[in-house]
């Protein structure tokens, strides 16, 4: 999501991953800082090999999902975010089956498509030492409403995310939005 502030939130509500379940929050400041907001050094360092930070911090990071309510918690950042109905990608997204949608095959060969669907959105891509990363979405959603404050200021009313977020190889929806997706990443070798 995008702010009226200049600040861009992205929140990572993992159901799974090598260490279960976890959240964490990328934040960039409109100066171009970017932050990671990680629950520990095990949850820090998988996402410093593969994504650029400026800043990381450490502390408890929590994303209680209600029905269409996202409440995150992070150092410094509190967030409520108010989900609404499905975006027209997102219906055409369900309709793939989940094995597809998520392939890294499948997502190599649309990825030029992506870009285009999507401004500045890619589902392949280089991230940090030498990884290869892919975003296979399977269902997008629009943020209708959040309200929150980053280090004590607040966010202000909700907007795009502009300019685009610089923490790997590609940014997240302009339009503020909720996509479910797996993200498969390939070690070198």
């Amino acid at each position: 999501m995008g702010s009226a502030s200049g600040v861009r939130v992205v929140v990572g509500s993992w159901s799974s991953s090598p260490w279960g379940g976890f959240a964490d929050v990328m934040v960039e400041q409109p100066d171009g800082h970017r932050l990671l907001l990680a629950p520990d050094d095990r949850v820090s360092d998988l996402l410093q090999q593969t994504y650029v930070f400026d800043e990381v911090v450490i502390g408890d990071v929590q994303v209680i999902i209600d029905d269409d309510h996202w409440a995150v918690t992070a150092p410094e950042l509190t967030v409520t975010l108010t989900v609404g109905g499905r975006a027209g990608l997102g219906w055409l997204l369900r309709l793939l089956p989940r094995a597809v949608s998520t392939s890294p095959r499948w997502l190599t060969m649309i990825n030029p498509i992506a870009g285009l669907i999507m401004k500045g959105v890619q589902t392949r891509g280089t991230a940090r030492g030498g990884r290869t990363e892919y975003y296979g979405a399977y269902d997008l959603r629009h943020i209708v409403a959040a309200h929150g404050t980053w280090r004590d200021v607040d966010l202000g009313r909700l907007a795009p995310v502009d300019p685009p977020v610089r923490f790997g190889f590609g940014s997240s929806p302009r339009e503020p939005a909720i996509t479910d997706l797996v993200t498969t990443i390939r070690l070198p070798g």
